[in-house]
């Protein structure tokens, strides 16, 4: 199991087959599977070149486009380990990743512009075919909750992952995937690897525009796609919104955060012959190890809210704080078994030691799972709020505070309470025309109360014009807590 193999079998398939395109601010650029495996060469040639060996790890910090995709390919091929750096972290981020990491090279945009160029004049490099066990990449955690901790995943980590999703979905080589999730995410890395492994085709783009977005898929009739629900409703939000013009995408992913029951329905109508499915993962399993799959979003919809069942070469328990398996039915903490669990964290053994249970990785979600062993989320272990002794589970309430006709978004957050232990805290974005006062605040705690029990509903409720986001696309919830407390 190693990285490059898909490019290989590619090549000898279809050479002459377009492997990468980049739609870009300064134009397109296209690559042949032949032209792609030639360039990768090259430009772990142009590595070589700048000392970097066998087991080193590389820095690239850039938004999406092919010559990211090239030189993570170029890593692999060489048999380096790849780390990816998150474009939105400030220096001080950024500097500590570096350091960890014990980086040989950092590469950003223009580094890469450069590199493509002395690559240019280079004998390609022969693939070392390295993989297995050795590291791939080292992705790094967002750091929400204090500094960032290195995911180390291995080729067999990845190849692994790929083959738990393809055992569900059958991933063909005629696809057509947009990588617009960034690659130093775990979701865009992974899907790259999918694409890859079965000789599939990748369409980057460096940031995710809802307008771009819509007219990529109608000019190039792009099949596939993953998403975030906040990606999803700027979508279907946009103005000029055409469906017709997007019934390409016959395969629509999502996951990261919870989806209202709302939007997947107008996304639902809005594509009627798309396959919809959630999968469930984290950066430490390199991908998914569980997906609800097309048939649940549809018809009978009792499973609508499972993230599904654990797939190929994965286990899955809900568990006490003991580590000892829960009943069917009740909430516990999610862990998880199998050949996609990570190595460890990078430079961190009391932290991989803490994330490992009797040879179970702890998620450090919440969840349940029903008698056939599908799995629910409930929220994450850190976002539980407990009020007066009472667990509040974060999703639950703000499920409930989505389906006012007035609320765009929600998010809730614990705040100190010196009474409660912790309160309930809601920041909301409201529907354009829709008044942010006392009265609608009255009138959203109402509505939480009709659907709610009393210790659940939001004690206090503040107004934004945005969320803050991610560069994944997930809640900033250290954020919302620090504004919240200030």
């Amino acid at each position: 199991m190693y990285l490059t193999q898909g490019l290989q079998r590619a090549l000898q398939r279809h050479p002459e087959r377009i492997a990468l395109t980049h739609l870009g601010d300064d134009g397109v650029r296209r690559h042949t599977w032949a032209a792609l495996l030639k360039s990768v060469g090259r430009h772990a040639a142009a590595l070589a070149k700048r000392g970097v060996r066998a087991g080193d790890r590389v820095a690239i910090v850039s938004p999406n486009d092919d010559r990211l995709v090239i030189a993570i390919l170029a890593c692999w091929w060489m048999g380096t380990v790849a780390c990816p750096l998150n474009t939105r972290w400030a220096a001080p981020e950024r500097e500590q990743a570096l350091e960890d990491s014990g980086a040989t090279v950092m590469l950003d945009a223009d580094a890469l512009a450069g590199l493509a160029v002395e690559a240019a004049k280079l004998e390609p490099m022969p693939d070392t075919r390295t993989g297995g066990d050795a590291l791939a990449a080292i992705l790094y955690t967002g750091g929400t909750t204090g500094k960032s901790k290195g995911v180390m995943l291995s080729h067999a980590n990845f190849w692994t992952a790929s083959m738990t999703r393809g055992a569900e979905l059958n991933n063909s080589p005629q696809s057509l995937s947009l990588l617009v999730a960034p690659l130093f995410h775990v979701a865009g890395l992974g899907r790259l690897v999918g694409q890859s492994i079965v000789g599939g085709s990748c369409i980057t783009m460096s940031q995710f525009r809802p307008a771009s977005v819509l007219e990529a898929i109608a000019e190039h009739r792009i099949t596939d796609t993953i998403v975030v629900p906040t990606m999803l409703q700027s979508l279907l939000d946009e103005p000029g919104f055409d469906a017709t013009r997007v019934q390409s995408l016959d395969r629509i992913a999502f996951g990261a955060a919870p989806m209202p029951p709302d939007l997947l329905d107008r996304a639902l109508e809005t594509w009627p012959d798309a396959e919809f499915f959630q999968a469930y993962g984290l950066t430490e399993t390199a991908g998914a190890v569980c997906i609800n799959l097309p048939e649940n979003h549809r018809g009978a919809r009792r499973l609508l809210n499972s993230v599904g069942r654990a797939g190929l070469g994965a286990e899955i328990l809900i568990v006490d704080e003991s580590g000892n398996e829960r009943p069917r039915g009740e909430v516990g903490e999610i862990v998880v078994r199998g050949p996609m669990v990570m190595r460890g964290y990078w430079n961190n053994p009391e932290a991989t030691a803490a994330a490992f249970r009797d040879g179970w990785f702890r998620t450090g979600d919440a969840g349940r799972m029903d008698a056939d062993g599908y799995l629910f989320i409930v929220d994450r272990l850190k976002d539980m709020i407990i009020s007066g002794g009472e667990n509040v589970y974060c999703a639950e309430v703000e499920a409930a505070l989505r389906t006012h006709p007035q609320v765009a978004q929600a998010a809730v957050v614990g705040v100190p309470d010196a009474r409660w232990g912790e309160a309930v805290h809601a920041v909301v974005v409201l529907m354009p025309g829709a008044a942010a006062n006392e009265q609608q605040v009255t009138e959203l705690r109402a509505w939480c109360r009709e659907r709610l029990a009393g210790y659940k509903c939001p004690r206090s409720i503040a107004f934004v014009n945005a969320l803050p986001l991610s560069a994944a696309g997930k809640v900033l919830k250290n954020v919302l807590r620090e504004q919240a407390r200030a």
